[in-house]
């Protein structure tokens, strides 16, 4: 079958009989046909900078969540503020009819340096379950604790606004607007604790997720999302940051040995779902860019992405990129003419909306999309073309499936072709030793997953472990 002119779903047909689908590419054109999706705009329309900066507020006002706070008062510490954030989850769960599982993820920590004495760590977590998959999970994430500059100091007032109150709000707001809309697979919003004393949060709910058999295809980790002056001198509120780690830390010496010579260091799911999310930015988000950070996280920090990655999961963080470092983990005081802590006045809600938006539309397009196809393969090795294979997702929302590859030197993806309801397609003329190529499984819609890459270093299912 030749496509030297751009076709369309309708001239597959025959496609959708076999399962091999051969396609020449005499010229390359960049091709990627994304079809636009007018739900997606209307979610990004609907995240409201009014209700997180009141959210923001709130929080702010329980004057300090640390982790090691009060638990028992209603006005002051992590207690109330868990309290107030079930709450709210329930209120929005009680506007869908019911749409939210509303649960506390929490175990008791002690004998570490930050939390000597036995302390119970509490997620407050709310899924809303998908019609045709409800066991496959994405999830937004953000810290409800807070902390000043003494790490142990759990009396004095730690606000918290930006980091990571903001986070928190932009949780609540996405389940607020995504409660409107049933989806696919399955959506997870979840406020943390612990994140200050050592990502105790984030194992616990990784090590849950993995006891429940959750398939959890996308970890979106929310840490400061709020702040657009930087320390540098830059106000910026057009871009933001993802990081993603490269090679997963649970690889095993066998797959690093394939790796050397097949290439993926930077296509592991982490960079491949940051990359999903820059597309997002780039078509629902005006004015926003984000930045594809080729790196787990900042340097000598930690963030709630951690812990899953580390489970073999695929999660990012999204955050700022101007961060004021007087204005994090800081006593409230000003010296020498500077102003030290995180209040809120700091915190830029129409900023915290914008990225907060990019959150919630990266969600719902994952949960509407198929999931992402498993056993990825390649071949093509002194071939004149490339080959690639996978399993067909057996759902009731795959329609069929997108190849796309780009130049191994480029960030994104440059160039796609969909070949149909498919198991195989090979792309003739197409050098595999020219490029990185991958899979992505497409909806009716025209709604796709992220893109896969070829072998255990790209697979979205937590098969390393």
């Amino acid at each position: 079958m030749s496509d030297h002119k751009t076709y369309q779903l309708s001239t597959l047909k025959p496609a959708i009989l076999i399962t091999t689908l051969f396609i020449s590419t005499s010229t390359l054109a960049a091709e990627l046909n994304y079809q636009d999706q007018t739900k997606l705009h209307d979610i990004a329309a609907d995240v409201s900078a009014t209700r997180i900066g009141s959210d923001i507020q709130t929080l702010v006002d329980f004057g300090t969540r640390h982790t090691l706070s009060d638990t028992k008062s209603n006005t002051r510490g992590i207690g109330a503020a868990r309290r107030w954030i079930k709450a709210e989850f329930e209120k929005i769960s009680q506007q869908c009819g019911g749409c939210l599982e509303v649960i506390e993820v929490k175990d008791t920590i002690s004998g570490e340096k930050r939390i000597p004495n036995p302390v119970e760590v509490v997620n407050i977590i709310a899924i809303q379950r998908g019609t045709d998959q409800p066991n496959r999970m994405v999830m937004m994430s953000g810290d409800i604790d807070s902390r000043v500059s003494d790490v142990m100091d759990f009396t004095s007032d730690a606000p918290g606004a930006n980091d990571n109150a903001s986070g928190v709000a932009g949780v609540i707001e996405s389940a607020r607007v995504l409660s409107k809309y049933e989806f696919n697979g399955s959506i997870v919003y979840a406020a943390l604790s612990g994140e200050e004393q050592g990502l105790f949060g984030g194992k616990i709910l990784a090590d849950y997720a993995q006891k429940q058999g959750w398939q959890v295809h996308g970890v979106l980790n929310n840490d400061m999302i709020g702040n657009i002056t930087g320390i540098n001198g830059v106000t910026d509120n057009t871009t933001a940051r993802i990081f993603s780690e490269g090679t997963r830390v649970i690889e095993t010496k066998e797959q690093a040995h394939k790796r050397r010579f097949t290439g993926g260091e930077v296509d592991s799911a982490s960079r491949n779902l940051a990359r999903y999310i820059d597309i997002i930015a780039d078509r629902y988000i005006p004015n926003l860019d984000t930045l594809l950070v080729y790196r787990l996280d900042r340097f000598g920090r930690g963030g709630h992405h951690r812990p899953f990655n580390d489970m073999g999961y695929a999660a990012v963080r999204v955050m700022e990129t101007n961060e004021n470092y007087n204005h994090q983990h800081q006593d409230l005081r000003t010296e020498d003419g500077i102003v030290y802590g995180d209040t809120i006045d700091g915190v830029d809600f129409d900023y915290t909306a914008k990225l907060t938006a990019l959150n919630a539309v990266s969600l719902a397009s994952m949960a509407w999309a198929p999931a992402p196809p498993n056993n990825v393969e390649i071949s093509g090795a002194v071939q004149p073309s490339t080959t690639l294979k996978w399993q067909k997702n057996n759902d009731k929302t795959t329609t069929g499936y997108r190849l796309y590859w780009r130049y191994t030197s480029e960030p994104q993806w440059q160039f796609s072709r969909y070949v149909g309801d498919v198991s195989e397609a090979t792309l003739k003329n197409v050098v595999i030793d020219n490029y990185y190529f991958g899979v992505a499984a497409v909806n009716k819609d025209g709604i796709e997953s992220p893109v896969v890459f070829p072998g255990d270093v790209g697979a979205f299912e937590q098969t390393l472990k």
